[in-house]
């Protein structure tokens, strides 16, 4: 039987990379649940539809060509139509439309069914905002992971800085909030802890200390 994991939290919390490196670790598939809705950020946005238009923005979730894969240098990658757009995935704008069409009911309906297809072979690691409340709520272990605004944004900027881009700190935690906002205050599916998830807060952890504090509860409580 497949062995799913979840590991939820807000934008900067460190879940992005600790599940992906928590997938390697332990041989199973990971799903970045965010990057499908980034995905259809760019996608509605090529083929110039609405974010208001609920009916097409569906169709489009349940039937774009996407694929997650791991390049040769050992680098996450999503392509869409073929395409790597990981890039594009990153950026700001994308992040903020994808938290609108996060909103919608219809959405999240099409594209939860593509969410649990990753479900397979030995093992699943999901991230995202509701993998242990919505959409896998029997997942045999579910971790939030949570940390100050000042230090999500600091990461953020951190990364954009390194990639050559100029952004202010005080706007991305302005940004940081509102999506917190956003995410937390939306009808459908809010951001919030499942009620038997395990909380982290990493404000003051490496990666590699969250890594290692998971890889201690899934020993402790004997998961594999």
């Amino acid at each position: 039987m497949t062995k799913i994991i979840t590991i939820d939290g807000p934008s900067g919390s460190g879940k992005g990379t600790v599940s992906r490196l928590l997938a390697d670790k332990l041989g199973f598939h990971y799903l970045d649940s965010g990057a499908l809705y980034r995905v259809l950020s760019i996608a509605a946005t090529r083929r110039k539809v609405d974010t208001a238009n609920r009916t097409e923005l569906s169709l489009i979730a349940e039937h774009m060509d996407v694929m997650f894969k791991t390049s040769t240098q050992g680098n996450f990658e999503v392509l869409l139509e073929g395409e790597n757009v990981t890039r594009d995935l990153r950026m700001e704008t994308t992040g903020a439309r994808a938290s609108q069409l996060a909103a919608y009911p219809e959405v999240r309906d099409a594209l939860m069914k593509r969410q649990r297809l990753f479900a397979r072979g030995d093992g699943l690691v999901a991230d995202g905002r509701d993998m242990g409340t919505v959409v896998f709520p029997a997942a045999d272990l579910k971790i939030y992971l949570t940390a100050s605004i000042d230090e999500r944004a600091k990461r953020r900027y951190k990364e954009l800085i390194e990639k050559g881009e100029d952004v202010s700190l005080r706007a991305l935690e302005d940004q940081v909030r509102a999506r917190d906002e956003r995410d937390t205050k939306r009808e459908v599916s809010p951001l919030v802890a499942a009620e038997d998830a395990i909380e982290l807060d990493t404000s003051d952890m490496s990666v590699l200390e969250v890594l290692d504090t998971v890889l201690h509860i899934i020993d402790f409580k004997r998961l594999l």
